[in-house]
């Protein structure tokens, strides 16, 4: 793991989440995003070296819908950067960790992504993401 990348937050109405966290950050979303593929649509600010990424689900059965059904508003999962995320993927199976995925899938913000069972880790979802080069 290289460093925290970013912090999940699942939110309800995205415009309202954005005008919140931009008087609490003290600047505005950078970008917005949707990944039809995860039923989401992101809003991205920069804090410092990290990112905040708001989510807002997209159809009622998304999985932020159902996390914000079950769990309120609030934080989703930490995200942290990794040199070679299917080696990571790898090396957190063998220590016994559930990962949501089998492969990594293309995320938001031009990464590949997988997350690890929260069940796994102490109730937090955890977010591996690597750039895609090229």
């Amino acid at each position: 793991m290289i460093r925290v990348e970013h912090i999940g937050i699942a939110v309800k109405d995205l415009a309202t989440a954005e005008e919140t966290y931009a008087k609490l950050l003290g600047s505005a979303s950078y970008k917005r995003e949707a990944v039809e593929r995860e039923g989401v649509t992101t809003s991205f600010f920069q804090v410092g070296p990290n990112k905040v990424e708001l989510l807002e689900s997209t159809s009622p059965d998304g999985p932020i819908a159902k996390a914000i059904e079950k769990r309120g508003e609030g934080l989703h999962h930490i995200a942290f950067e990794v040199a070679d995320i299917r080696k990571e993927m790898e090396r957190l199976r063998a220590e016994g960790f559930q990962l949501l995925s089998e492969e990594p899938k293309t995320g938001a913000d031009n990464k590949l992504v997988c997350f690890v069972h929260p069940k796994s880790a102490n109730g937090v979802s955890i977010e591996l993401t690597q750039e895609i080069l090229g």
